[in-house]
């Protein structure tokens, strides 16, 4: 057995085996800590089909017993199907993590926008017993909760698959669907939405009302998430990458865009959430600022990409 662990690790075709060979095969690639999947159709490979991590039997030409005793049942008795599978899932665990990617990142600016918000009014008006007029109404966070989380995360979750969604290598089977990648990404994302939400309600001139500077962090934050759904795509490949390929993406965008502008233009709705119209180069300097979140991201691949790239050179030598 000690061997046959060693075989096992260099050794990719065996001739005349038979089922008891397959169920001392199976064991010696789990104890190399390998994820194995086994093909069988007859009853002898009942056992080994059990043993594996994925048993996969054969529905045409396979017996009740290994169906029975297997995880998956190959209808078509065709090994492609098992390649087409494996690229399903993986599209479907990375559309999971772009709906992650974006919600968390949205919600924790939000959060952080109105703590930070808190604590530098507090500071301001000289601590406890003043009243704070923080940058966003409640009103106005369950807005922008009602059209950046919809849409466009459902959109997300039906992206078109990566390029090299099937070169790169298997997950390891113990990884968080939350890396801690993905933990710096959303800490990223997060703070910059943040900082450029605040620098346009606290820089805003001393003559802008504070229906106006609402009305501009509160635009502002809206934009930050739709680029942020831009950059929520992919962890490493550009956003300008197939920029355009989710046509439900660019949908959602622009529905919640054009919701945004009715909301500011109707002016029983402006009553309703405390906002005002905005001028072309008040949109101007909200698009401006938001946009910032996606050349952060961009930064951050680029950055991804080179050390990716040169981690094998550096293995090498």
């Amino acid at each position: 057995d000690a061997d046959l662990r060693q075989a096992v690790r260099t050794t990719e075709v065996y001739a005349r085996v038979n089922p008891e060979h397959k169920l001392r095969i199976v064991p010696a690639l789990q104890q190399n800590h390998e994820v194995v999947a086994m093909t069988g159709d007859g009853v002898n490979d009942a056992p080994a089909l059990k043993a594996a991590h994925i048993g996969i039997a054969m529905g045409i030409t396979g017996t009740d017993v290994s169906k029975e005793a297997a995880d998956l049942v190959l209808t078509d008795d065709n090994f492609s199907t098992i390649v087409a599978a494996v690229e399903e899932g993986r599209i479907v665990f990375d559309n999971i993590q772009k709906f992650l990617r974006y919600l968390l990142a949205t919600n924790l600016g939000e959060v952080l926008t109105l703590f930070l918000s808190a604590v530098i009014l507090s500071f301001r008006n000289g601590g406890v017993g003043h009243s704070l007029v923080l940058p966003l109404t409640a009103a106005q966070i369950l807005w922008i909760n009602l059209v950046t989380d919809g849409a466009p995360a459902l959109a997300l979750g039906v992206d078109s698959a990566s390029p090299d969604v099937m070169r790169r290598a298997p997950r390891r089977p113990n990884d968080s669907i939350i890396s801690r990648q993905m933990l710096g990404d959303l800490l990223l994302v997060a703070t910059t939405m943040t900082v450029g939400t605040l620098l346009i309600f606290f820089m805003a001139p001393i003559s802008a009302s504070i229906l106006h500077k609402r009305t501009m962090a509160f635009t502002t934050l809206i934009l930050f998430q739709l680029f942020n759904a831009l950059s929520a795509r992919s962890d490493s490949d550009s956003a300008f990458r197939d920029m355009f390929s989710n046509h439900w993406l660019w949908g959602s965008i622009l529905l919640s865009v054009g919701l945004q502008a009715i909301l500011l233009n109707l002016p029983y709705l402006q009553l309703a959430f405390g906002i005002v119209s905005l001028s072309r180069s008040d949109w101007i300097l909200c698009v401006s600022v938001a946009s910032s979140v996606l050349w952060v991201s961009e930064v951050a691949k680029y950055v991804r990409r080179r050390a990716a790239r040169s981690e094998p050179q550096m293995q090498t030598a």
